[in-house]
């Protein structure tokens, strides 16, 4: 058995660890350089930046409480809601900058990872293989390829570091490095909820390769009892317990817990079992990747079922009988099935069966068996680090091929959810993400086909209707508008986008009450959310309720100091009410946001015109016909003005 040497480097050769670091690095930019050049992807990124208004506000005791108190995107986890609005704050809408900081994160995880183990194991060569597939499988890629995702990276973070501050409490058994690895723990968990089971990790840490069971020969940790620690990491599951709770609210708020009745209790653990084969399948054979895969309505075989069970049985069984020759086999399994628990699927959130992000942490356990276990076969070879040298440069190699191939299939909405389409079947997710991706192209025709074909895979899904009716809006179908908005309201009464969209069809047709009542409702479910506001002002504006509609356009703007079509409307409200001065500053703020708003400069004109400052009011005239020359409003408005200058010489 190899010699173990906790905290104390025998190391020869010190810049080792450095060049290994410079390689992990340099491997990680080589595979993850097509992330400079991706978009936002219309999964969840609008949901956490692109359209999410409390992320893109300043800094401030406002913004920092909603973080910590919010139950958007049915989470808890107010670490993650800073780290967005610090991005946003550094690179606003520029995608580059997001994913900057999810690779740089990762990066960190990697050296994190290298470096604990290396000095836990003493291990360098098979530390740096464990690190250089965390780093550069591709199953990795949605956790940092995937904006949304910034939870993983982040969390792992302060994961690594929660166990790097255990190290050094149990090198010396310290309390303040007992209170960091707590501290560190609340942070990582309030990032994101994965990090439950990490007591039950610092644990099974104690058996290998700490050694502080009493019964192991490692000389160098004081040795305890089971019992004293397991009682030692009692403090640690308060936090958990915590974290717990308030995530089942949060997607218990938001539906994403789903029931019984939707997904039985044997099809989820059918699921759970086979999704704990599939991931290691995939580990080993990483192809038909994709942001989603749909979970299976049908009934499982049961002999499928027996099969896995016996499966998963025997590697555990194998494992603890081979515990005092080979730990790490034992490590890494229950590091993998434990780690992976928490999305396993028995508490079902969400519609998928399993999901590449989740295995961010969990293939750690797979990965140090692998390594470890090849060190051990190549052993029997005459030239071992020449062969293990070779085996490992083939994984590395092949792991950056396919992950340079998988971060471009997360380059933009379209090329993300085309991808998933081709590889997967009955994929009703991506059909409706593809579906989005081509109405925001303005291929309303193509958009709807894909909508009519994630229906009839799924025709429970609230969604595809809310956004079917947005497109045959577009194309002027009112009644059909309407049919599929209350179709999908059926579906999912405690939507405030969908009685937002219903409204804003109402208003169209002319039923101004039934309007309100739409965007009262759905103010009711989202106070928050600035369209709202904008389109219940809209329609207090049309029944000249203004009082009303400047109310709720100031709320708007309230919300969102940067929404710039409230700005103006706001802006035509108090040039009708004869309040100039209000409406040029509403004007004005909507050019500084959006310069090429050709309607500002068009009234901005006709409010200079009528305080007789003719010079100015031609300026922003002629701006409007520079901006929109098919226009002919600003070009009249332009043309009465001269002939009034000619007049009045």
């Amino acid at each position: 058995m190899e010699t173990q040497q906790l905290f104390i480097s025998n190391n020869k050769k010190p810049y080792n660890n450095l060049l290994i670091c410079l390689f992990l690095i340099t491997a990680i930019l080589i595979s993850y350089w097509p992330l400079m050049y991706n978009d936002f992807v219309e999964f969840d990124d609008q949901e956490y930046i692109t359209e999410n208004s409390n992320v893109q506000k300043d800094f401030s005791i406002k913004s920092i409480k909603w973080a910590f108190t919010t139950f958007h995107a049915a989470n808890w986890h107010p670490v993650t809601w800073l780290s967005h609005m610090a991005d946003y704050r550094l690179y606003g809408l520029n995608a580059k900058g997001h994913h900057i900081t999810s690779l740089l994160l990762h990066i960190l995880n990697t050296l994190l990872l290298f470096q604990i183990l290396a000095k836990l194991t003493n291990s360098i060569c098979k530390s740096a293989l464990v690190a250089a597939l965390f780093a550069l499988h591709p199953l990795h890629v949605e956790s940092v390829a995937w904006i949304a995702e910034r939870k993983d990276v982040l969390s792992t973070f302060f994961g690594m570091l929660s166990i790097a501050a255990y190290i050094r409490y149990v090198n010396n058994l310290r309390m303040p490095y007992y209170f960091l690895t707590f501290l560190l723990l609340c942070i990582g968990l309030m990032a994101k909820p994965m990090l439950v089971t990490l007591p039950f990790i610092l644990l099974l840490m104690d058996f290998w390769p700490l050694r502080r069971f009493i019964k192991t020969p490692f000389p160098y940790a004081k040795k305890q009892s089971f019992n004293k620690l397991v009682y030692e990491k009692i403090p640690l599951f308060i936090p958990v317990i915590i974290s717990c709770v308030l995530t089942f609210i949060a997607q218990h708020k938001a539906g994403a817990v789903k029931s019984l009745d939707i997904y039985p209790f044997y099809i989820r653990l059918a699921n759970a079992l086979f999704a704990y084969v599939k991931y290691i399948y995939k580990a080993i054979w990483p192809d038909n990747l994709a942001f989603f895969y749909p979970h299976a309505y049908n009934y499982i075989a049961m002999w499928e079922i027996i099969g896995v069970i016996i499966v998963i049985s025997l590697a555990v069984l194998i494992s603890i009988h081979a515990a005092d020759k080979h730990p790490y086999f034992l490590f890494g399994l229950f590091f993998y099935l434990i780690t992976l628990i928490p999305v396993i699927g028995i508490i079902q959130v969400g519609s998928q069966s399993m999901a590449d992000r989740y295995t961010y942490i969990p293939l750690t356990g797979i990965f140090i068996i692998i390594a470890w276990a090849a060190s051990d076969f190549f052993a029997k070879f005459k030239y071992q680090n020449i062969v293990f040298t070779i085996f490992s440069c083939i994984l590395i190699i092949s792991c950056i091929g396919a992950t340079n191939i998988q971060v471009r299939h997360w380059q933009n909405s379209l090329s993300l959810f085309k991808h998933a389409l081709n590889v997967t079947s009955n994929n009703w997710k991506a059909h409706h993400g593809y579906g989005l991706a081509l109405y925001n192209k303005n291929k309303v025709e193509e958009a709807i086909f894909h909508y009519k074909e994630t229906i009839k895979i799924n025709p429970y899904y609230a969604r595809v209707y809310n956004s079917l009716g947005s497109a045959v809006f577009k194309k002027g179908n009112i009644e059909e508008s309407i049919f599929h908005y209350k179709k999908a309201l059926s579906l999912n009464p405690n939507s405030a986008s969908i009685y937002n969209n219903l409204g804003t069809v109402l208003i169209k047709k002319g039923n101004i009450n039934k309007a309100y009542n739409c965007f009262l409702k759905a103010l009711e479910i989202n106070p928050e959310k600035e369209q709202i506001h904008h389109n219940l002002a809209n329609a207090f504006y049309v029944h000249r309720k203004y009082k009303k509609a400047i109310f709720h356009y100031k709320q708007a703007i309230k919300i969102n100091p940067q929404y710039t079509t409230a700005h103006y409307n706001l802006g035509i409200l108090f040039a009708k009410q004869k309040n100039i001065k209000k409406a040029a500053h509403h004007f004005l703020k909507t050019i500084k946001l959006k310069p090429d708003y050709y309607n500002a400069y068009n009234e901005l004109g006709i409010i200079y015109a009528k305080q007789k400052k003719y010079e100015t009011a031609k300026t922003f005239f002629l701006k409007a016909i520079q901006l929109e020359p098919d226009d002919n409003v600003s070009a009249n408005n332009l043309k009465i003005l001269k002939q009034y200058i000619i007049s009045e010489k």
